[in-house]
């Protein structure tokens, strides 16, 4: 089918029509997600046509099989696209008059919107997780001439996605403007005057007074993207033309996938039943999940615990509440490194979700990622009397002063701090401060500098961060050392505060997932009021309306904690029976003692293997296709178990998660690295994980034998293979393991990087540290390597070091007379010595693997 032309030829767009069992019947246009195609929304298509409508799915232009340029949901191009393709659909005859929706999520989200806003042909819209205005939902807090904070990471995860759709080396399928406005942001940090009219054009903001569609509007609650804001946004804008507008707010979102949406499909299929059944007009009720999992009674399952209003808070003040919490903490000063690392970790493009499942297992899971020493200051509440239930964005004013420039960025957030005994302390710590800052301002009539030299006890502020969630301050048109009062909006979030719990306000100078500036800064940050400030609170009256029956909760639970300390119980048995810390082994970085690995079937790919290896060796593991090499390297680092034996680092037992494999590097099956970050983002992200101090990283050292360069501050998603072994093995270099596990680390590396990879094991032992290598490189195993291990058929064939393995069985040259030759040598002044004879290791290996 044909869409827009552009350039002066014509587009061709790929569509599939779903028809349900009866014809005319009502259609929905459904839309794609952003590097996506038609065939991600087959499934809700299908379902749709299951339920008696007809479905028209495309690829929009840029993506899957059609063709043209992607323009970002542009007027004159993707929108139009759709106006198109409803206008063919019409003519189809499948198509009950007057009955046709569009739906959509993300992308496909605001091309519903903004075909709704523009097509008065479109009868009902139903948009998920998506954008009010592009443009404040990638440069946030933008706005009286400051131009937001870049969301680099999701910015660059984005247009990553443009490229997989194929396209230039440079620009992808991207329109030619778009990529151009997008490389100017991605230098600079700041949007141009073009990118910010593209990115209102694409914006639904623009087009939501002209709205006369009944619209659904479902929004995640962990979207470090298009945050709760961008639909409360689109919420109010359509709700004052009059129009009927229902809001979901929905667990789930961009920053997890995994849940969420098979409540927007069930809000879909009722929107949509009820426009085109008895209509709806008035106030629509408004939905939320709560935080939190209980048991449903229904189903006996985890489920969220779902919560209803009679109206949607931001249009309906019935509804809305608030709550006033009063915050204490002294004056602190913090500061921001140059370039701006290290930085703290909120939430990542993709792993946004995992990240905010660690914090809800406990503060200390993720507290050392978004909470750096140093760099951020602290607020606490007093412990709640009540439960508080958090919906929307708290607010607070703080007085900000700069040291030394003329503007500031910053990073707030709220925390739900539990009642620890560490956190009881640091929270003491953190009010005696207030309280003697309060003593020394009575005393000498001015401020004093207690609690303002260091920084806050981290313990006090060590909590859960709704959703991972912050949000990014400019603030511009300062004087340094003048403060200025400025008002901050917290992120909007949802989340349940339970009683004795308090609310902690953090002010943090970096934050990984946004550009920053580059040159070291001093901020002082207090609260408005001096020692005490006033947190307000939004939240909702709403009534629980699916939770689970509590009797039956304790009965799951109960069976879920027999059966799980049954599960550790064996597991733990099994572990004592087979492996046990081997002190006499404390010096010795690996002992291998009988190890064999089985899978189903029989195979058995090691096979009663057993070596060792010594402090300062360099031993290279060889072996052809098959013969177990890498098997045994994922068992030596803990990514598996062996079926029987035992493996020791360092005298203890190799297990998953074991404390000694901390002291130990790996680089196994390749890199796996997130492409559109930097390569030194990846490293930086990677270490962070670990939850080791940033200054263990030995960074510098690790970036220096990686040898990248300026590239490294590039895309791994522009590295050569190559490159991105020299990057992963970086990664496995970081912190200077005493012991490193290299697999195959010569793979794509042209002559010279090999030879300067084999520098850099030879230089990395001769500081007594020890390095496992395999290899399929004899020459270069033979050159690099002090000792080697031969396995073939998952068997330990050889082993020694290269000068045994290589003199073993060598031939020696015949001489008729050699007593003779060596009187004659020493006649002439020559010194005569023995020398065994050695052949090539390559001969040596052929012999031991014989004719395979």
């Amino acid at each position: 089918m044909l869409g827009t032309p552009e350039g002066g030829a014509p587009v061709r767009l790929d569509t599939t029509t779903y028809l349900p069992e009866h014809t005319p019947a009502p259609a929905v246009l459904l839309a794609h997600g952003f590097g996506e195609s038609k065939d991600s929304v087959a499934g809700e298509a299908k379902t749709l046509a299951q339920h008696g409508y007809v479905v028209l799915t495309w690829s929009a232009r840029g993506f899957g099989n059609s063709g043209g340029k992607i323009h970002l949901d542009a007027p004159g191009y993707e929108v139009h696209d759709a106006s198109l393709l409803l206008s063919w659909l019409l003519k189809t005859g499948d198509v009950l008059r007057g009955q046709v929706a569009v739906a959509g999520s993300s992308y496909g989200g605001a091309l519903a919107l903004l075909l709704g806003g523009t097509d008065r042909r479109i009868r009902a819209v139903a948009a998920d997780i998506t954008w009010n205005d592009l443009a404040s939902a990638l440069f946030p807090n933008a706005g009286g001439g400051r131009p937001g904070v870049f969301k680099k990471l999701w910015a660059g995860y984005l247009f990553q996605a443009g490229f997989t759709a194929g396209g230039t080396a440079t620009c992808g399928r991207f329109a030619a403007d778009v990529c151009a406005a997008y490389q100017h942001a991605a230098r600079t940090g700041r949007p141009s005057p073009r990118l910010l009219r593209l990115l209102r054009d694409s914006s639904p903001a623009h087009v939501l007074a002209h709205f006369t569609a009944p619209t659904l509007l479902t929004q995640g609650e962990q979207d470090s993207l298009f945050g709760l804001d961008q639909a409360d946004a689109n919420a109010r804008g359509i709700a004052a033309t009059g129009t009927p507008v229902q809001v979901v707010w929905r667990s789930g979102g961009h920053d997890d996938s995994s849940v969420g949406g098979d409540q927007a499909s069930s809000a879909l299929l009722g929107w949509l039943g009820s426009v085109f059944g008895s209509g709806v007009h008035g106030v629509q009720e408004f939905t939320l999940a709560r935080g939190g999992a209980t048991v449903s009674a229904e189903t006996g399952r985890l489920s969220r615990v779902l919560m209803r209003a009679d109206g949607y808070p931001g249009i309906d003040a019935r509804v809305r509440s608030s709550a006033t919490e009063h915050l204490t903490g002294p004056p602190q000063t913090i500061s921001a490194p140059a370039g701006g690392n290290p930085a703290a970790i909120s939430s990542v493009p993709l792993l946004g979700g995992l990240l905010a499942q660690a914090g809800a297992l406990g503060a200390a899971a993720t507290s050392g990622l978004s909470l750096v020493p140093g760099q951020v200051a602290g607020f606490v509440s007093a412990p709640l009397g009540s439960s508080v239930l958090v919906g929307g964005s708290s607010t607070v004013r703080l007085r900000v002063t700069s040291r030394t420039t003329t503007d500031a960025v910053l990073f707030a957030a709220l925390r739900d701090v539990g009642g620890t005994a560490a956190t009881a302390a640091g929270t003491a710590a953190l009010s005696a401060a207030a309280a003697g800052s309060a003593t020394g301002a009575a005393g000498s009539g001015s401020r004093t500098a207690a609690g303002e030299s260091g920084a806050p006890d981290l313990s006090a502020l060590s909590g859960t961060l709704p959703a991972g969630l912050v949000a990014p301050l400019r603030i511009t048109g300062l004087r340094p050392g003048v403060p200025r009062t400025v008002a901050v909006h917290l992120p909007w979030v949802v989340t349940n505060v339970p009683a004795g719990h308090r609310l902690a306000l953090t002010v943090s100078t970096t934050d990984l997932a946004y550009s920053m500036p580059t040159d070291p800064r001093s901020y002082r940050i207090e609260l408005a009021g001096g020692l005490t400030g006033t947190l307000r609170v939004p939240g909702v009256e709403a009534s629980v309306v699916r939770a689970g029956h509590p009797l039956l909760f304790l009965i799951v639970a109960a069976a879920v904690c027999l059966l799980a300390l049954l599960l550790v119980t064996t597991v733990l048995r099994r572990r004592r029976k087979i492996v046990r810390p081997a002190p006499e082994l404390a010096d010795v970085p690996v002992a291998i003692t009988s190890v064999s690995k089985s899978y189903r079937g029989g195979y058995r790919a090691v096979d009663d293997v057993s070596f060792t290896v010594q402090k300062g060796q360099v031993v290279g593991l060889l072996g052809p296709n098959g013969a177990g090499k890498t098997t045994t390297l994922r068992m030596l680092v803990g990514l598996i178990s062996p079926t029987s034996g035992t493996m020791h680092v360092f005298g203890q037992p190799v297990l998953p998660g074991a404390p000694v494999l901390a002291r130990l590097g790996a680089f196994i099956e390749g890199p796996g690295f997130l492409p559109h970050l930097s390569g030194r983002d990846n490293l930086r992200l990677y270490w962070a994980a670990t939850g080791r101090p940033a200054e263990e990283a030995q960074l510098a050292t690790a970036l220096d034998i990686a040898g990248l360069g300026a590239s490294l501050d590039r895309r791994v998603s522009t590295y050569s293979h190559g490159m991105k072994q020299r990057l992963g093995i970086a990664q496995a270099m970081l912190g200077m393991p005493e012991l490193l596990v290299l697999d195959e680390p010569t793979n794509g590396l042209d002559p010279p990087q090999i030879a300067e990879m084999r520098e850099v094991m030879q230089r990395y032992a001769d500081t007594g540290r020890t390095v496992v290598v395999s290899s399929h490189l004899l020459a270069e195993v033979e050159q690099t390597c002090t000792h080697v291990v031969v396995m073939h058929r998952g068997r330990l064939v050889a082993a020694g070091s290269v000068l045994e393995i290589a003199g073993a069985g060598g031939t020696q040259l015949a001489v008729d007379d050699p007593g003779r030759a060596s009187e004659v040598l020493s006649a002439a002044g020559i010194a005569v010595r023995s020398v065994p004879a050695r052949r090539a290791l390559e001969d040596v290996f052929l012999d031991l693997i014989g004719s395979d």
